[in-house]
């Protein structure tokens, strides 16, 4: 499945940088959404079923995903202003086939008969499940709606406040850029601080930082601005790492793979509705109108952290050594 993520991927944004008329377009954005969609249930339940350390490897997982996200504004920036958007596309697709092969020759396939499935490693009370359940609803569609809305603003939200600073466009995406890699390296904090703390602990103060910081945003610029966009993001990817790792420790791996389904349907058909979403919303006020909106549904996020029941612990038991389910 991972080989099929990687060359799919990689095929269909090639593909995108040799449309000719809008409907290949269409078709070629979509088959990117296709291939895109089998990381996060494959390789995340990948990563946290072979995790010693459940926060340590998720926060890991984190990190690289959203330097990701954060070289995607600075590639598409420099790519596209000295190259063209074509090549944005066809030059990255190329790598990612790349990657894929290389996965392909040096990752063992697993064999998991005789396996013994890991078993969850927290759980609540019987009677508290609905709690978390709501709560990682709550915090999924709120959180997964504003990181793509910010992600897919940010470089358009910083070029019209940041104009004193640059108008290029190159320049914007390595603003962009730097503003993620805080992001991500929040993800690998919060990953060390679940190893030693319950999701609640974490979770409650984490929750208190999306909404001041998108309502402050509305009204900055330059660099006051790109300060709140680095709280944004911390605060988002924060709360990113906590969803994930409550999956992770809430489920056992006969349905964890299905858990993460469920998680990012949710959360990446709300992130989807996000980009008309503010499209509508710069319409009706601009770039402030949008930030107040997203800081006002941000607020949901704090109270699904209070709501969170308490944890207890349990024995990681029956986890086997990837080794010997290895070929």
């Amino acid at each position: 499945m991972m080989v099929i993520f990687f060359t799919g991927i990689g095929a269909s944004m090639i593909a995108v940088g040799l449309v000719q008329t809008p409907l290949q377009l269409g078709a070629a954005l979509l088959s990117i959404g296709l291939f895109a969609s089998i990381y996060h249930p494959v390789g995340t339940a990948m990563i946290v079923s072979y995790a010693e350390k459940l926060g340590r490897e998720m926060g890991l997982n984190g990190v690289w995903g959203n330097l990701g996200v954060a070289s995607s504004a600075l590639v598409t920036g420099v790519i596209g202003q000295y190259l063209g958007w074509r090549l944005a596309f066809v030059i990255p697709g190329i790598v990612t086939v790349l990657i894929g092969m290389t996965f392909m020759q040096t990752v063992a396939h697993e064999d998991r008969s005789g396996f013994k499935q890991a078993a969850a490693q927290a759980r609540v009370a019987k009677d508290d499940m609905w709690r978390v359940i709501v709560a990682l609803l709550i915090v999924v569609i709120a959180v997964s709606t504003t990181f793509n809305a910010v992600t897919v603003a940010l470089p358009k939200l910083f070029a019209e406040p940041l104009v004193d600073l640059t108008r290029s466009p190159a320049l914007l995406g390595v603003i962009a850029a730097c503003v993620y890699v805080f992001g991500a390296m929040t993800q690998y904090t919060i990953g060390k601080l679940i190893d030693r703390y319950s999701l609640k602990t974490i979770s409650l103060p984490l929750s208190f930082m999306l909404a001041p910081f998108l309502y402050l945003a509305a009204g900055l610029s330059n660099l006051p601005l790109i300060l709140a966009a680095i709280g944004i993001v911390m605060g988002a990817f924060g709360q990113v790492t906590v969803n994930d790792a409550m999956v992770g420790k809430y489920t056992s791996e006969e349905w964890r793979s299905r858990a993460y389904a469920v998680r990012y349907f949710v959360g990446f058909t709300a992130a989807g509705g996000s980009v008309g979403l503010v499209a509508w919303l710069y319409e009706q006020g601009g770039f402030a109108t949008m930030l107040h909106a997203f800081a006002a549904l941000c607020l949901l996020v704090i109270a699904a952290a209070i709501i969170l029941p308490r944890e207890i612990k349990t024995p990681a038991a029956g986890r086997a050594d990837p080794a010997e389910i290895c070929e």
